[in-house]
């Protein structure tokens, strides 16, 4: 086992930070969730939330600059698409750390299911 996850690549921090932030947000993971099942007008999701047209429009551009959402105009109408590819960086950040807690969780079991030598017994 080793002593932590593998190093991460520097040059992914920005995409990650970006990434991280888009989806802490329940409103922006419900759109990504929406814009799951195909591309959609703003103006109708943004009719779903009990917030105004202009907030909508702020969580769309964090979508946006973390490339998770792309917008495509036609006419006056803005039609946005999921753009899952971005969350892979994520997940390969995600994973390296289920590796790296899995093993440590299954040393603990290891140790824990160890059973005890009797006290005052010699090796």
């Amino acid at each position: 086992m080793n002593g932590g996850p593998p190093p991460l690549d520097v040059d992914d921090e920005p995409e990650l930070d970006s990434v991280f932030t888009a989806v802490s947000s329940p409103v922006r993971r419900d759109i990504l969730l929406r814009l799951a099942d195909g591309p959609q007008r703003v103006g109708d999701l943004a009719s779903r939330y009990a917030i105004s047209l202009n907030a909508v429009s702020k969580h769309i551009k964090t979508l946006e600059s973390a490339q998770l959402v792309t917008r495509r105009i036609q006419g006056r109408e803005h039609l946005l698409t999921a753009n899952p590819h971005s969350l892979l960086a994520a997940m390969a950040w995600m994973r390296r750390y289920e590796q790296f807690w899995n093993e440590r969780l299954d040393a603990l079991t290891t140790l824990l299911e160890t059973p005890e030598p009797p006290t005052g017994a010699t090796p």
